[in-house]
């Protein structure tokens, strides 16, 4: 087995991993989820955050 065998074997796993993830990211039940992380940078971050009084690592 020579390096250029071995190089051709690990490109094609590489793309295999590729497409994999490609075909996970596309796939129709993760779209709820990534439609709400794509809102997160313009959520209000005092509407998310629980009250001073109700955190409980304040005294």
């Amino acid at each position: 087995m020579d390096i250029h065998l071995l190089r051709s074997l690990f490109t094609v796993l590489l793309f295999a991993i590729f497409v994999g993830i490609v075909l996970w990211a596309w796939s129709g039940r993760n779209r709820p989820r990534f439609d709400e992380a794509a809102l997160l940078p313009f959520a209000d971050e005092h509407a998310t955050a629980a009250p001073a009084a109700a955190r409980k690592d304040t005294p």
